[in-house]
């Protein structure tokens, strides 16, 4: 595959046809991969369709193990699934492109597909970095468009003022925003230092509240119970830790404050 290079492969026999305007939904591999657990979590309860995989030579040079044992390369791949009022799009990833060019090319490359499918609503699942481990996740959100952000209140997302969103997460909705394509980007509060199934979870069913859809939490509310119990460990260590130094005669460090840092890398 030469450099740069962007390659669609369909599986799909032929493409579906909504009855209604399909939401494009990304959930791109980040810290805590909040997005991608939501995202597939979506794509296995709904039984939606395969429908391409997406290779690029700014993916990282490797494979992935898959559970049944066989091995290929890195991908993004697209499903649809389509109900009686909501028709999706879902994006799930192994990464994000390795450099700007390559994510601008790829962000434009996903937004055409959905065009295909009139979709002129797209979203971005990612995190909220804090740097610090909570026991309910905030949903913070992000929009293109005015009318969007005045319904976050509603759904219990709270208001980004500032900051940035790097990567994907980001790119997606700035660059739908110059077709006339309306962008929303819900990040889940996490530490950032974990694989984070609360955030994903919380994401998840803010998500689902906005697109009026329900489905099964219960494999993502298991993986959510053991985000808690890692997270746990991770308390009790870091506190025999500080235990430690305090008999050692050294000052014991005060728990960090929650950096609102507002972005995903």
């Amino acid at each position: 595959m030469p450099a740069g290079e962007i390659q669609f492969v369909y599986s799909a026999k032929e493409m579906p046809k909504f009855a209604t305007e399909p939401r494009l939904v990304c959930g791109f591999p980040g810290s805590g991969y909040v997005g991608k657990l939501a995202i597939d979590h979506l794509i296995q309860e709904l039984h939606a369709t395969h429908l391409a995989d997406i290779y690029s030579s700014s993916f990282p040079p490797q494979v992935m193990i898959r559970t049944d044992g066989t091995a290929d390369l890195m991908k993004n791949s697209i499903f649809s699934w389509q109900g009686k009022e909501t028709s999706l799009l879902l994006l799930t990833g192994d990464s994000q492109p390795s450099d700007p060019d390559s994510e601008y090319a790829l962000a434009e490359h996903i937004l055409d597909f959905g065009a295909q499918f009139g979709a002129k609503q797209v979203f971005t699942l990612a995190a909220y970095i804090t740097g610090v481990f909570v026991d309910k996740p905030r949903v913070f959100g992000t929009a293109t468009d005015a009318s969007l952000v005045g319904n976050f209140a509603s759904h219990g997302v709270s208001l980004m003022d500032s900051g940035s969103i790097t990567g994907m997460n980001g790119l997606v909705i700035g660059i739908a925003k110059l077709r006339g394509i309306k962008g929303t980007c819900l990040l889940g509060e996490t530490s950032g230092y974990v694989v984070d199934a609360k955030a994903s979870k919380a994401v998840l069913e803010t998500l689902l509240s906005i697109i009026g859809i329900n489905v099964d939490m219960s494999n993502l509310e298991k993986r959510a119970k053991d985000t808690e119990m890692l997270i746990q460990t991770i308390e009790q260590q870091m506190a025999a830790g500080r235990g430690g130094l305090a008999q050692e005669g050294q000052q014991q460090q005060q728990p960090q404050k929650p950096r609102n840092t507002g972005y995903i890398s």
